[in-house]
């Protein structure tokens, strides 16, 4: 909608998060590309600081936040090693963000999968 602002930040989403209201809601769309932006000039330590400082931002907004990531372990291990590393990155950044929020789901064909932490699981 016209009323929404729109921030297309592809390296800085501290920054990005940090520039807006604290009660604003946010939607990140998507950490999938952010995390493949990173990879092209940073080590995998200066990533995962990162996104450790993201999830850190997110956790003290009062605003609502709402993260879109992709699901990239769920197939065929990747024969290159950068696309084994992009999937190894992706996969601890989805796990950060998940372990960080209030709520997570997996979308899949239009369907969503409430996710539980494994030691909720009765």
């Amino acid at each position: 909608p016209e009323a929404w602002t729109v921030v297309e930040e592809p390296i800085d989403l501290h920054g990005a998060i940090r520039s807006g209201s604290d009660q604003d809601t946010i939607v990140i769309d998507c950490v999938t590309l952010w995390v493949s932006n990173l990879m092209v000039e940073r080590s995998d330590a200066e990533i995962l600081s990162m996104i450790d400082t993201v999830v850190d931002s997110i956790a003290n907004r009062s605003g609502e936040t709402i993260i879109v990531s992709n699901e990239v372990g769920d197939g065929v291990v990747p024969m290159h090693p950068v696309g084994r590393r992009f999937r190894d990155l992706q996969g601890r950044a989805n796990q950060r963000f998940a372990s960080a929020a209030e709520k997570a789901y997996l979308v899949v064909a239009g369907r969503a999968l409430r996710l539980q932490d494994a030691n909720d699981v009765v």
